[in-house]
This record gives C-alpha cells, sequence and structure tokens, in this order.
C-alpha cells in the first residue's frame, strides 16, 4: 500500500536535501520510517527521537506500529513540549 508523507519545515531538511513529500509503501509507521533511513542514513533515529506522526489528520506522539491505509496521509511533525 502506498502512502503520502510530508515532512515539516526545519531540521528534517539536513537529512532530505530538501526534499519534503514522498510517496512510501508501507504499512505501518515504522516501515516508513524505515524505508526513509534506508534512502537517508540516520533520517530514521532523527523521526523516531524527534518527531510526532498525523495521520490524515489524527495526532499520535507514539504512533509507530499505527497501521495506515492505501492513499492515507503522514505528517511528520515537531513533538510538541510542555513548558
Amino acid at each position: 500500500m502506498t502512502v503520502h508523507v510530508v515532512l515539516s519545515t526545519g531540521s528534517s531538511s539536513e537529512f532530505t536535501n530538501g526534499e519534503k513529500e514522498f510517496d512510501i509503501e508501507a504499512r505501518n509507521v515504522r516501515g516508513v520510517i524505515k524505508v526513509l533511513d534506508a534512502k537517508f542514513p540516520g533520517f530514521g533515529e532523527f523521526l523516531e527521537a524527534e518527531t510526532m506522526v498525523a495521520i490524515d489528520g489524527e495526532l499520535f506522539e507514539d504512533g509507530l506500529y499505527q497501521p495506515l491505509r492505501d492513499g492515507c496521509e503522514l505528517f511528520f511533525l515537531p513533538k510538541l513540549e510542555a513548558g
């Protein structure tokens, strides 16, 4: 299944040379991270540590194993911090 992945602006561009959108074959968020890490070594660790995800507009702070449906939209966003 193919999902559309969008990265927020910011430090992720240092890994992706400015690319911000990808169509990726994966069944869950962890699978998306693995594909991105294979394409951009070290990026997976950054995504797991520094981001949260929104899947079709629903936010998940720890969404690694959230299932994805074909054609969904997945956003990686900076983690929210309370202060």
